[in-house]
This record gives structure tokens, C-alpha cells and sequence, in this order.
């Protein structure tokens, strides 16, 4: 699949997530899966040809980071235009891709995001002014829609014609209607309609992959020419990285342990810290990153840990999930920290007879706190 002269090494497009897909974020993807299309959170045509300082900061992109890609959403064709020429002229981005579906009140109820596909004639001026302010500086142009507002008034095949007579690279489908947000399962014979009715230009698929072989299957359903991965990478960088061998037909990794995932996330707020200041880092890694399953929707309170094997050699399970191997505790207790995020201590007995001579080997009692940081977060 190629997008313009972009040609990624696999047909995987991180989505534009607000608040989500800053530069940090994308950097900790691109460590799992270089090569990929990773798309930076979407920003306002009216705040970029004004200068607007926040939306100036959000348009960031790591020193080594190719493509650069950013969303850009208005519902003026003029401003659209004349903040695509601004991006292109000053050399920052490589890619833009147009938000058409974007189905939070803020944007819809100022005439942009999902509500645009609804009016053909708009929608037509925007998407030809961007590709017209683009194309001189050989920057492709997609655009990412839904099914329609509601399902009695659905526009995604209309939508899609009308990107590809303006010229449009390739354009990607959120299965679902505005109305549903987030809910409900994605229509996946909606991505295989649209396929149908443009099968001249790349068509990529979005909603419901949560690990990878939901692209295999979408792509296998709908005959896409790629999928485009929004929520199912959150708290799950190395999605990317299967999705590249699952597509390339080879077998995917393991998943981490948690270990390993408690390093992703240090590494993970280091970058934001440098990104945002260390305040505002560990704020939205918090509320972004949510890396350990555990972590999430009051996991905590059905949290079960126990532990198997015996010395040199002892695996850490949580939730009935492998987590985390521990190699040659010492003494009577194991203590483990990752980076300062995770302190685990682990406390053994050695059940003993009634006359107190011992009964078999060593066993491992959960004992002690999880935390983050200095923050209490479960008492074993």
C-alpha cells in the first residue's frame, strides 16, 4: 500500500488521538514498529493560520520521525486551504490527513468533523482546496470518515467518491455512525461496501482491532488495503509490532510481562516529562497510557496475584496471566523495582509438620505493596 509516495512497510496507520498521540507517544510506537504511518493528534485550520500557541505545540514531531504526518479538521474551505499551504510552505509536515469524523459536539456543532460528510457540496470544497494547497509540495492528502451521522443517514460511499474524483491519496473508515462515538460493535461490511464502490484508491479500515489477528480478519472481510489502529494501541504499543508480523504472515510475540510493560511505561513518562514538563507528563500518562491490564476500570479490585515455582526460578502471575519471571530470590522475601514505577516484595514460607520439620518445598506467599512511585496502589 502506498499513500502518495509514502510507502510504509506494512498497512498499519496509527489514528490521530486527542491528548493521545503526541510525539511521546508516537516515539514509544515507533519503537515497536518503525516504518509505520503514525498520525499526530488532530489541530484546528483556523488555530494554525492564526498561530495559535497551544496548537503550535501540539504540531511536534521527533528530530527522527518519518513521515510526518498531522489531522487537520475545519469546515472552511478557505481556512482549510490556507492552513494546509502554511504547514506545506514552512516544511513540516510529509502526509496530512482531513478529520470527517471526528463525532465529539465541540467540533460537530461548529459544522466540522462527522458533521461535514453530510453536506456533499462542503465537503467537496474542503477536500479539493487541501489537496489543491498540497500537491505543489508533493504532500498526499487522506481523509478519515464514518459511516454518516445515524444509520438513516448513512454517507460513507458518497464520501468516498467524492475524495477519490478530488484526488484524494487514500481514505480510511471508522465503521460506525457519529451517533454510536465509541459503541456498539463496527460495521465491517460497511469498509467492504465502500472497497466496492472506490477500488481505485486505497481504502483502509478502523474500528474493533484489538490485537492482530483482527486486521488479518478485516482486511481478509472487507478486502481493505490496510487498517487504521486508534484505541486497541492504548496501553498497547507493541501492537504495531505484531501487526507487522501478523500481516507480513509470520507468527506474533508474546505478550510482555510486566516487567517489561512497567519499563514501556517509564520510558513512556520520561518522554513526556521532556515533552510537557514532568507535572503535566504524569498527568496524562496516567490518563493515556494504561499500559498494565490491571490498571484498568477498577481492575484493582479484583486483582489476584499468586505465584508458582520454586528457587532459583518463581513466575508472577496477576489475573491468571503470566506477568513477570523472577530469577534466584534471596533469603526469605523477593523485592523487585522497574525503573521506581513498580515495588513488588514477595515473602516465602516453608510449610513445616506439626513437630515443625519441614513438608515439601518451598511455597510463595504474596506479602507486601504494589506502587507507583511513592503512590499506594494494592496491599498483597
Amino acid at each position: 500500500m502506498k499513500i502518495g509516495s509514502i510507502e510504509p512497510v506494512a498497512p498499519v496507520v496509527l489514528a490521530p488521538m486527542a491528548g493521545v498521540t503526541n510525539a511521546p507517544f508516537r516515539t514509544m510506537c515507533r519503537s515497536f514498529a518503525p516504518g509505520l504511518v503514525y498520525v499526530n493528534e488532530m489541530v484546528m485550520a483556523t488555530a494554525v493560520v492564526h498561530g495559535n500557541a497551544k496548537t503550535e505545540r501540539m504540531m511536534t514531531f521527533a528530530p527522527d520521525e518519518q513521515p510526518r504526518s498531522l489531522q487537520l479538521y475545519g469546515s472552511d474551505p478557505v481556512m482549510v486551504g490556507a492552513a494546509v499551504r502554511r504547514l506545506c510552505d514552512e516544511g513540516r509536515i510529509d502526509h496530512l490527513d482531513m478529520n470527517f469524523g471526528c463525532p465529539a459536539a465541540k467540533v460537530t456543532r461548529r459544522g466540522g468533523g462527522a458533521a461535514v460528510p453530510a453536506k456533499p457540496n462542503l465537503l467537496r470544497a474542503i477536500v479539493r482546496e487541501a489537496v489543491r494547497a498540497a500537491s505543489p509540495y508533493g504532500v498526499p492528502v487522506t481523509i478519515k470518515f464514518r459511516k454518516g451521522l445515524f444509520e438513516s443517514l448513512l454517507t460513507h460511499v458518497q464520501t468516498g467518491r467524492i475524495a477519490a474524483e478530488e484526488g484524494v491519496a487514500a481514505i480510511a473508515l471508522h465503521a460506525r455512525t457519529a451517533e454510536q462515538h465509541y459503541a456498539g460493535t463496527a460495521d465491517w461490511d460497511a469498509i467492504a461496501e465502500l472497497k466496492a464502490a472506490v477500488p481505485d484508491i486505497p481504502v483502509l479500515g478502523n474500528g474493533d482491532i484489538w490485537e492482530a489477528a483482527d486486521a488479518v480478519a478485516m482486511m481478509r472481510h472487507t478486502n481493505c488495503d490496510g487498517v487504521v489502529v486508534g484505541r486497541g494501541c492504548l496501553g498497547r504499543p507493541w501492537l504495531f509490532r505484531d501487526l507487522v508480523d501478523a500481516l507480513a504472515g509470520g507468527p506474533v510475540q508474546s505478550a510482555p510481562l510486566l516487567g517489561e510493560v512497567c519499563n514501556v511505561m517509564a520510558a513512556h513518562a520520561r518522554l513526556l516529562a521532556g515533552h510537557l514538563g514532568e507535572n503535566l507528563a504524569l498527568s496524562q500518562a496516567a490518563q493515556a497510557t494504561r499500559f498494565a491490564e490491571v490498571w484498568k476500570e477498577n481492575a484493582w479490585n479484583s486483582f489476584r496475584l499468586r505465584v508458582t515455582g520454586d528457587a532459583p526460578k518463581i513466575t508472577l502471575w496477576i489475573n491468571d496471566v503470566q506477568m513477570w519471571e523472577v530469577q534466584e530470590p534471596k533469603n526469605d522475601k523477593i523485592a523487585g523495582e522497574v525503573d521506581g514505577f513498580i515495588g513488588l516484595q514477595l515473602h516465602w514460607t516453608a510449610p513445616t509438620s506439626a513437630a515443625g520439620s519441614s513438608m515439601g518445598p518451598t511455597t510463595w506467599k504474596p506479602g507486601g505493596v504494589l506502587r507507583f512511585r511513592n503512590l499506594f496502589l494494592k496491599e498483597l
